[in-house]
């Protein structure tokens, strides 16, 4: 859907090139210009605001970053039909709602709000989010750090 643009620039270019008249370059390549410029931008803005990144300590999602002591309890998948409470609240980062072809996982904050973390795999996402989380609860170090002596 990205190429749409730049695709027309080439087949009004081809029409142009086979019909009477002639090619109209320096339009035809402003028109590219700028429609390859838009779909540049629109790529990039999507792939910012729809990557995870899980560390040891935190956790981002889109261009928001919480601590992993900031999340007061990891839900467990829902297998029952009735939708739990968490599940309609809002995602991490700066989307209304779980991009799509993602899913959500439901987290208490420490401020008491309700909202979804979320990743394409979201069973691998739950387990590492879980294992990170209890790490930050017990206090270990990240690993590779040297404890004081």
């Amino acid at each position: 859907m990205v190429m749409i643009g730049p695709l027309l620039v080439i087949a009004v270019l081809v029409l142009e090139a086979t019909g009477p008249g002639s090619v109209h370059w320096p339009v035809l390549m402003i028109f590219l210009v700028v429609l390859l410029g838009f779909s540049v931008v629109q790529v990039t803005a999507a792939r910012r605001h729809v990557s995870v990144e899980l560390t040891e300590t935190t956790l981002r999602q889109g261009a928001k970053r919480i601590r992993l002591d900031e999340i007061e309890k990891i839900f467990p998948p829902n297998h029952d039909p009735t939708p739990q409470d968490w599940e309609s609240a809002p995602a991490l980062g700066e989307l209304h709602g779980v991009p799509r072809r993602r899913k959500g996982v439901g987290v208490r904050l420490s401020s008491g709000a309700l909202a979804q973390a979320w990743a394409r795999d979201v069973e691998a996402f739950r387990s590492e989010l879980n294992d990170a989380h209890t790490a930050v609860r017990l206090g270990l170090p990240p690993r590779g750090h040297e404890p004081e002596a």
